[in-house]
């Protein structure tokens, strides 16, 4: 509650929530114990409660883990109880193992064709009409989650937002171009789909002191160690939000022009609560403020 209360009142857009059911075997004997996997939608439901305006995402929920219909009814409620500020998104999920221990059923026929199969109808189920109570919004915000082309294809039939994770400039300009060209062969509007990669974090007044910051972080030790999406780790801090204010304001400004609507999901590495909050007051002031109002000189 207390970091819900201070984002909305630093300015920022949303509030992302992402989903694990399990603890990874790697994680459950860590030194310093197992992480905490709060449970995402509520989670969000409580912030709520404490916000009026920010808005309530979910990058991503591991949709092959979810019953389509509940979940439909569940995001439905939610947008419904907080005036229309959902934001839903979903993917394969981090780690294959959660399906294999959890739904081995489900595991034995393959992560992408549940998805696919849940995700044609999670999109019917939003799109209907006939739901009480009746979300606020028609339909509620739709973003699919994944870096490679079978995401984009789904986000090009279902989605109002693609969410990637980080990615270099050349290949975000590259992906970008190819969601449009889909768009236009399901006959939709090139710009229907909300370009919103997942991206992190590190601001510091010197730019070499974010830097070190950043890639000291367990943050990116992890990331790094479970990124199965074939990415050159060596271009992870220049490909995020990572530098001094002037340097992560020409890099969002290269981000706009690659065709990004969105900086999503925010992920500032932090070893404590006031670490955390001390990051999101020196962005929002050095960086999210001057680029509203056009002071930033990007």
């Amino acid at each position: 509650m207390r970091l819900a209360k201070a984002a909305e009142s630093l300015g920022y857009d949303a509030l992302w929530a992402n989903d694990h059911l399990l603890t990874p075997r790697s994680l459950r004997d860590a030194a310093d114990g197992p992480p905490n996997f709060y449970e995402p939608l509520i989670t969000l439901a409580h912030v709520a409660a404490v916000t009026t305006r920010i808005r309530l995402g979910t990058a991503v929920l591991a949709l092959p883990l979810r019953d389509p219909q509940l979940l439909a009814k569940q995001v439905a409620t939610l947008d419904a109880l907080t005036g229309g500020r959902v934001m839903l998104g979903v993917g394969l999920g981090a780690y294959p193992e959660e399906l294999a221990e959890s739904h081995p059923d489900l595991a034995r026929r393959g992560r992408g064709a549940v998805f696919d199969e849940r995700l044609a109808a999670l999109h019917d189920l939003l799109d209907g009409g006939d739901r009480a109570p009746a979300p606020v919004q028609q339909p509620i915000p739709l973003y699919v989650g994944g870096h490679g082309t079978r995401a984009i294809e789904r986000a090009a039939r279902y989605g109002q937002g693609w969410i990637p994770g980080w990615q270099p400039i050349a290949v975000v300009r590259e992906r970008v171009t190819l969601l449009r060209t889909r768009l236009a062969g399901a006959g939709r509007d090139a710009n229907a789909v909300e370009i919103a990669p997942e991206l992190s974090a590190t601001i510091a007044p010197r730019h070499e002191d974010a830097v070190r910051r950043y890639e000291a972080s367990r943050f990116v030790r992890h990331r790094l160690s479970h990124d199965r999406a074939g990415r050159d780790g060596s271009l992870m801090t220049a490909s995020n939000l990572v530098g001094s204010a002037d340097a992560i304001c020409e890099r969002v400004a290269a981000l706009a022009e690659a065709g990004v609507d969105h900086c999503a999901a925010l992920a500032f590495p932090a070893e404590t609560v006031g670490e955390l909050l001390e990051q999101w007051e020196q962005f929002a002031r050095d960086v999210v403020r001057p680029m509203r109002t056009g002071s930033s000189g990007v």
